[in-house]
């Protein structure tokens, strides 16, 4: 566990290239330059739902822990956020957690079932949108400050910790249907039938999770990612209307805060959305630092269509994980290829399946840690730099 087991491996170790050569940048250095689309000589590597149950280390600690108690339980929860750290030598570390936890917070149960997470008491009305709780973070989710902290103290200043939350849209429908359900009936009902109360509980959402991240910030992590998973339900109009003022309210009430442990301007935001390809020119201008996509978008069309200031994170289908080490390899190269890996950070288009090989998971990150962009590209555009002066 922390401190007891604390054996970090070194970058030579867990993937065979050495970042610490003379001019390299360390690990949160290279990630916050991704984010901000600055040169890099390479780009970031990290997995969605990285510390899971794909690894064996992780299942012999759910053998004995409830997935709640993990999370719950700084100790616990920082061990097995540095599982992947240690096995796959990725570039940044995502606390463990969920996103529920602000909905437990704001005052309902939770309940985590072999179908899903199930919330007992949704929210179908004004009464229930009122009762909602306005939380203190540092007391109701104190544990998930105290996880980033033991987080930072362990892998010191030179690799990013990531926080998380869910996008006001996203927690909505779970907090409206009370689980995962296909269309979330319930939740578009309120949004057709009850347009001012849907707006009112997304907004109420946007608040608290915007407080809830900067508890974060204030931890130490480097970077958050907003969660919008379920987006892809919305048609156009209607994520114009309910789900971007809410995800552009939740990161104008974070004010972007600053990031005094290293000379960075911002904390990042990264928004994840998934089955977003008739959304991502709306999701652009959220306010967010990063857009993380699913596999489904052709990176080099989205690039040409919001332009070079807003990062990439993605976008390997998690499918492809499942083959073999020659296919995952080259749907890396192909990812990265996309973009020359700039502005990119290498991910997955989902969170890494189960039943992924470790093997696969090691040779992902190998793939994209030891990809480098176009020399060519590269010596042409520092020739126009310097001739720009």
């Amino acid at each position: 566990m922390i401190g007891a087991q604390p054996h970090i491996m070194t970058t030579e170790q867990t993937t065979g290239v050495d970042l610490n050569q003379r001019g390299a940048l360390n690990r949160k250095e290279l990630f916050l330059r991704a984010c901000r689309c600055d040169r890099t000589e390479r780009a970031p590597v990290w997995i969605m739902r990285q510390a899971g149950r794909y690894l064996p280390e992780y299942r012999e600690i759910r053998k004995k822990h409830a997935f709640l108690e993990v999370a719950k339980t700084p100790e616990l929860a920082a061990e097995v956020s540095l599982q992947p750290w240690r096995r796959l030598g990725v570039d940044a570390v995502i606390m463990f957690s969920d996103i529920l936890i602000p909905a437990e917070a704001m005052g309902l149960g939770l309940e985590l079932t072999d179908g899903g997470p199930v919330l007992p008491t949704p929210v179908r009305g004004t009464s229930e949108v009122n009762a909602l709780k306005d939380f203190d973070p540092e007391v109701e989710t104190k544990f998930v400050g105290e996880t980033i902290r033991l987080l930072c103290r362990e892998l010191g200043p030179d690799v990013p910790v990531l926080g998380f939350a869910a996008a006001p849209w996203t927690l909505a429908c779970y907090l409206v249907d009370g689980r995962g359900r296909d269309g979330f009936p319930a939740t578009k009902t309120m949004m057709f039938n009850q347009p001012k109360l849907f707006r009112r509980l997304l907004e109420k959402i946007a608040r608290v999770t915007a407080s809830y991240l900067k508890m974060q910030i204030a931890a130490g992590a480097a970077a958050v990612q907003l969660f919008d998973t379920w987006a892809g339900e919305l048609a156009q109009g209607e994520y114009r209307e309910f789900a971007l003022p809410a995800t552009q309210l939740l990161i104008g009430e974070m004010d972007i805060a600053l990031n005094t442990e290293w000379d960075a301007p911002e904390t990042p935001v990264i928004l994840y959305s998934k089955a977003t390809s008739h959304l991502l020119k709306d999701a652009a201008t959220s306010g967010a630092t990063v857009l993380s996509v699913d596999w489904r978008v052709d990176l080099t069309k989205l690039r040409s269509e919001i332009g070079d200031e807003i990062a990439l994170q993605g976008n390997v289908d998690p499918c492809v994980m499942l083959g073999n080490e020659a296919d995952v390899v080259r749907a890396v190269h192909e990812t990265l290829d996309a973009t020359n890996g700039r502005g990119h950070i290498l991910n997955l288009g989902h969170g890494i399946l189960p039943t992924t090989p470790v093997e696969n998971a090691i040779a992902f990150v190998k793939a994209g840690q030891n990809y480098r962009p176009n020399a060519r590209e590269d010596s042409e555009e520092e020739q126009e730099e310097e001739q720009n002066g």
